[in-house]
Parts: structure tokens; sequence; C-alpha cells
């Protein structure tokens, strides 16, 4: 938790109406026994998010919004730590599927759990109405969760077409979910396009914009490999003619404090940076923008 709290006390200042905490599925390694057979191994297990929010909650009293993955939990799961959270009055998470496991080709969802952000947010709605996977249990306690979803302004990369993605998005909001928020990109353009096709399938909740610097050489390549995104021209000939790291970081310092003015002038609901730990980055864009 200190090393949280470091990253997020430099940013606290200019007031966050929320944070989020992201949540990444144990990875696994599979050892060969001599038998012939495959052991499978945990390698790095993952902290819950629940203790995560509610020690962001009591420390700086802003909104802490957990991320719920379908990957690794069953149902009962993530009923579970649902109870968990509508006890410690933390009503705000965003309900995703989560990504595969790095070792396999496709999203494998856990027994007995999810294998679609839908079904997890129509759990979520149902426990809202007092609804819990027990059938036997009478008249129970109706949470108040404020349900947000990813939304691909780019497509997410394994549908075939954006018609296909904002119906899977559409279905999500028609089943309860409140409000999209964005995976990253780089380009603003995207984003207004974004919106538009979502106010045209009837998609009218708010569409928060993710942000974030790109400032490494590097992320040139591994970010549209990893998140399936394009980055503009200029963009990458500024961070390509930059004469050392400290230069490229000023780049993509620059260039996401742009994308916030325009993005902010348009009047999003807010704006939301992806800040990986990098609070004195981010502290350098928005002090520009706020």
């Amino acid at each position: 938790m200190k090393a949280i709290f470091d990253a997020l006390d430099p940013l606290m200042e200019f007031k966050p109406p929320f944070i989020d905490v992201t949540y990444h599925r144990e990875e696994f390694l599979y050892k060969k026994r001599d038998s012939g057979y495959y052991e499978k191994t945990a390698i790095r297990k993952r902290p819950g998010t629940v203790g995560i929010c509610a020690s962001i909650m009591h420390r700086y009293g802003v909104d802490a919004v957990p991320h719920l993955i379908c990957g690794g939990f069953t149902e009962e799961d993530t009923e579970n730590a649902l109870i968990d959270l509508n006890f410690l009055n933390i009503k705000n998470v965003l309900a995703l599927r989560g990504d595969a496991r790095k070792f396999e080709g496709k999203f494998i969802p856990e027994a007995g759990g999810h294998a679609y952000a839908l079904d997890m947010v129509k759990q979520i709605v149902e426990m809202n109405q007092g609804k819990y996977l027990d059938t036997n249990i009478e008249n129970g306690e109706k949470t108040d969760f404020c349900i947000g979803i990813a939304g691909y302004p780019e497509k997410h990369f394994e549908s075939p077409n954006m018609g296909l993605d904002l119906h899977y998005t559409k279905a999500k909001i028609d089943a309860g979910a409140n409000y999209i928020v964005t995976q990253m990109f780089f380009d603003n353009q995207k984003y207004f396009d974004y919106v538009d096709q979502c106010r045209a399938a009837g998609i009218n909740v708010p569409i928060v914009p993710g942000l974030k610097p790109l400032t490494k050489l590097y992320q040139l390549t591994s970010l549209p490999r990893l998140f399936h995104v394009d980055l503009p021209p200029a963009l990458v000939e500024g961070i390509t003619k930059a004469k050392n790291a400290a230069a490229r970081l000023q780049v993509g310092i620059e260039w996401c404090a742009q994308q916030s003015k325009e993005l902010k002038a348009a009047g999003v609901p807010c704006l939301h940076y992806y800040t990986m730990g990098d609070s004195d980055t981010i502290r350098k864009i928005v002090e520009q923008v706020y």
C-alpha cells in the first residue's frame, strides 16, 4: 500500500473524482514432470482489489473503482467480492472480461465463471435488485452499484468489425451498465468518431476518454502490439527524432496535454489517465490542463 500511496499522493491536489484500481488474473507456469505430465504452478498472485480500494477511500476520501474481471473467477467469487464491496460502501465497479492467459490463444473462462462481461453486468444488476445466486435467499439486500464497461474507439481486436463491437457494447448498456471508459487512443478524432457511432447505435451513456502518455521509444511497438491501437505519424516522428530519453518524455507529455485540452474543450464527462504508477509524468500533463 505504501507504493500505491506514494504514486497517488502527488496527484491528489488535483482532486480526482475517482481512482480506478486495475486487476490482472494470477499467472501460471506449466512445469514438465518426470512422468511427462505438466504441473500447473502459480508464479504470480495478485492482491484483491477490495482491500486496496478500501484503503484508498479511507486515506483520501475519494471514490475507488475496482476492476472486476471474469477471468479466473467463478460467479460465486464475483458475488462474494461484490458483497464485500457493498459492505465497505464501494459503489462503483468496472465490469470487464479480462485478457486471455499468456499461454492460451483465446480467453477461456473459469469453470463456473462468466465467459463475457455482459454476463457479469447482468449478475451485478440482479444484485442491485436483491437477487443472489442462492435462490433460497429471500429479501436479499439490494446493492446500488454504478456499473462501468470498456469501450474501444478502434474496436476490440477480437471483433470482426466495429458494427458488431458496438452491438455487444449496446447489449451491456441495455442490460444495465451506466457508463463507458475507453481504451487508450492517441488521435482524438478516433474518440469523437466513436462517440458519434455509439450515439447512432442508441448508446447514450457517458463515454469517458482514456489517455496514456507515450514517452519511451519501445512503446512505439509495444503499445500497438499489446493494445491494438494506431499511433499518429506526427507522434511517431516526434518520438523517433527526439535526441534522448528526456526529449522523448517531453514529446509524450506535450502530446497528451494537447489531447487533454482538446477533449476538455469538447465537454467530455472527465479525463481518465492510465497512470501505470508514473505519477510524475501524469502530474506534468495535468498541470498544463488544469
